[in-house]
Formats: C-alpha cells, structure tokens, sequence
C-alpha cells in the first residue's frame, strides 16, 4: 500500500492529521512578538526564556526541576545517561512506539529489550515486562502512548522490587494524569519531545527532562552541555543539546493553552467516539482514574489499508502510528526474535484519525461521514 502520497495526488483540500501550522495561526500575535522580543534581546542561548520556561513547566508537570533539551530523542538519552545506564545495559521497553524512544537507548550505549503492549490501552503491558528482566536489566522505559499514561502502579511495583530505574517518555502525553499526578512527575524522569505536531509543540525540535532529584537534574545540566561544571570544565563526556530561546519563548506562550487545547482534544475524541460506535472500529480504551490527552484518535480497524486508501481518495489526510514494530525493523531486529502478540497484531490494524485543537467541526463531521460511507459502501 502506497499512502504517503503528496495531497496533490488526491484533494487539493486535505484534512490534515495533525496541523501545527493551525497551532501557530491560533497564537500568531503572542508567538510573533515573542519572537521578536527574542531577536532584538540578542540573546539567543540559555536566556531568560529558557530559565523561565523550565521553571514554568516543572511547576506545571509537578517536579522539582526541568532541564530543556534540544530533542525529545535527546532527552530520552542524556536521561538514560544521567542515571549511568549505558554500555550493554538493558533497557525494557515496548517495542510498539516511536523509532526514536529506541533510538535513543541505542545513542546512550544500551541495549532495548522489547516488551508487549497490552491489547486495550496499547501500552506497555506489565506482564510482558516481568519475563523479561534479566542480571543486566536496569531500566524500563514505559511510553504514555497516543496520550494515555500506562499502568503505572504495576510498573512502578515491578521497577521497585528489581532494583530498576524508571523512565516516562511521555512525548505524546503532556498534561495527562495517572491518578491525579501528571506523567513525568511519576518515574525517576519525565521525558518529553516539543515536535511541532506534539500537544505542546515548538516550531523546530525541542525537548525536556523532568525530575525532583535535585543530583540528577545537576547531572543532566552538565551531560547537555559537555558534561560542563559552571567553569566550563568537562567532568565527564556530554552532548551539545541546548533548547534554544526562540523555541522557549513560543513553548512559554504554548505552555499558557495547553489545558485548554488539551480539553479540545477530549472534546473531538468524544465526538468521534459517539459518532463510531456503531461502526465496526475500537478506538483504544480509557483507564479509569487516567486522563487521556489525545495527541493522536487511534482505531482498530479490519481492512485497514483499502479504509485508509479511500480516506485519503477524499482528502483525509489519515494515518498509522505505527506500521511497523520497531524490533522488526532492520536497525533492532538483531535483539529479539520472538513473538509479540499483541504487537505484531495491530500494526496491521491500526489508523489514526484527523485530532488537533484547531480541528473545525465541519472537517470532523466530513471525516465521520466518509467512515461511514466505506463501511455501507
């Protein structure tokens, strides 16, 4: 199946997946004068925005400390090293998930361990995790995939009795709660990617660590930097990852709306879900005691190839996050070879739907009306 194809191909007028430049239109006059405030400071590294920023975002997520980085894959890793894991480690984590949540293992010298996600919520499923940990196991990343927080209380229990650290990529999932705490401030760290199309989303790359441990957030600020005491001397080998002043000047202005972006979301994913429910699709299940933030409306679908050929034959810009497991692919496929059930099951039936904040009801109304016209076609 070719679906990739430009929207030239089919209707000029896409509904698009996801539109970060909608985002930007939404808050042009307060992102433009931020922008400019920027550029005629002359500051444009480790300035007021930044520390403000990071102050600002602790607070919101819960922790003590937030230490900006320049990508969400860089956070994974400078936080993977910050908590000396790295040569021939192992590091658990569900293989149905970004490339780059493994990528990131593999950049800090780890190796990935791929575990199960559990066939309601798609998360990493912590029953998959315990058959898993070995003498070189020292960490789990959970993923709080789609914007759903994983089982945390299984995961925490199961990281605490084997002496594990515990690592929330929650780069889809800013704002979601698991039991009244915001993910990020439930691990040892909270990792987050501000991508443009993210729920809280830059306009360039960008990312960030959150934590309360007042020694590793110290250690992060040295490992972004060089690995750089205050007199710029490097204690240890570190990267150059800095989120610069611009991204953190729009990512402050973003940060004020993010709740209310985020209820947006909740507010499309409702509708689909009463529009669908006589369909033959499943959305992806909602926790009780989670919030769920809908960076990404996820169905299971049979015929999920011809459903996303007709759709984009329409002009709606659908898509599947994702088509492949990541210990299929080439680059990962050397560190497992067996089964993932429920892994390998709905990455052939997977499809996301048109969810951003700026969605207008009328395009989702069309996109409901097009799903239904494939299934009593």
């Amino acid at each position: 199946m070719d679906y990739l194809y430009t929207a030239s191909r089919y209707n000029p007028k896409m509904i698009f997946c996801s539109n970060p430049k909608a985002q930007y239109l939404a808050y042009k006059e307060e992102i433009d004068i931020a922008i400019q405030r920027v550029l005629s400071g002359g500051n444009f590294i480790f300035g007021e925005n930044v520390n403000a920023f990071e102050n600002e975002f602790s607070d919101y997520i819960g922790t003590s400390s937030c230490v900006s980085v320049g990508s969400g894959t860089d956070a994974l890793c400078i936080g993977l090293r910050a908590l000396d894991i790295g040569l021939d480690d192992e590091v658990i984590v569900p293989s149905h998930t970004a490339t780059a949540t493994v990528a990131a293992i593999k950049m800090a010298g780890a190796i990935p361990v791929f575990a199960d996600v559990d066939p309601d919520f798609w998360t990493l499923d912590p029953f998959s995790i315990e058959k898993l940990i070995t003498s070189k196991s020292k960490a789990i990343v959970v993923v709080h995939l789609y914007g759903h927080p994983a089982d945390m209380d299984s995961i925490k229990k199961i990281a605490q009795q084997n002496n594990l650290k515990l690592i929330e990529d929650c780069a889809q999932a800013p704002g979601a709660t698991y039991k009244n705490s915001r993910v990020g401030s439930i691990g040892d760290l909270g990792c987050f990617s501000f991508y443009p199309t993210k729920n809280l989303g830059a306009l360039g790359d960008g990312g960030a660590i959150t934590t309360s441990d007042s020694s590793l957030a110290d250690a992060l600020k040295k490992l972004r930097q060089y690995g750089w005491d205050k007199d710029r001397i490097s204690q240890f080998s570190g990267y150059n990852s800095r989120l610069d002043e611009i991204q953190a000047a729009v990512l402050r202005i973003k940060l004020k709306y993010l709740e209310a972006d985020n209820t947006k979301r909740k507010f499309l994913a409702n509708q689909y879900g009463k529009a669908l429910s006589s369909l033959p699709v499943k959305p992806s299940g909602k926790k009780i005691g989670c919030s769920h933030v809908y960076h990404l409306y996820v169905i299971d679908v049979d015929c999920r190839d011809a459903l996303v050929d007709y759709l984009w034959s329409k002009g709606v810009m659908v898509g599947i996050h994702y088509p492949v497991a990541v210990h299929q692919m080439p680059a990962f496929a050397e560190y497992f070879k067996g089964v993932l059930p429920q892994t390998e099951r709905i990455v052939h039936r997977i499809l996301s739907l048109p969810i951003y904040p700026e969605l207008l009801q009328a395009d989702q109304e069309l996109v409901i009306n097009h799903l239904k016209g494939f299934f009593m076609k």
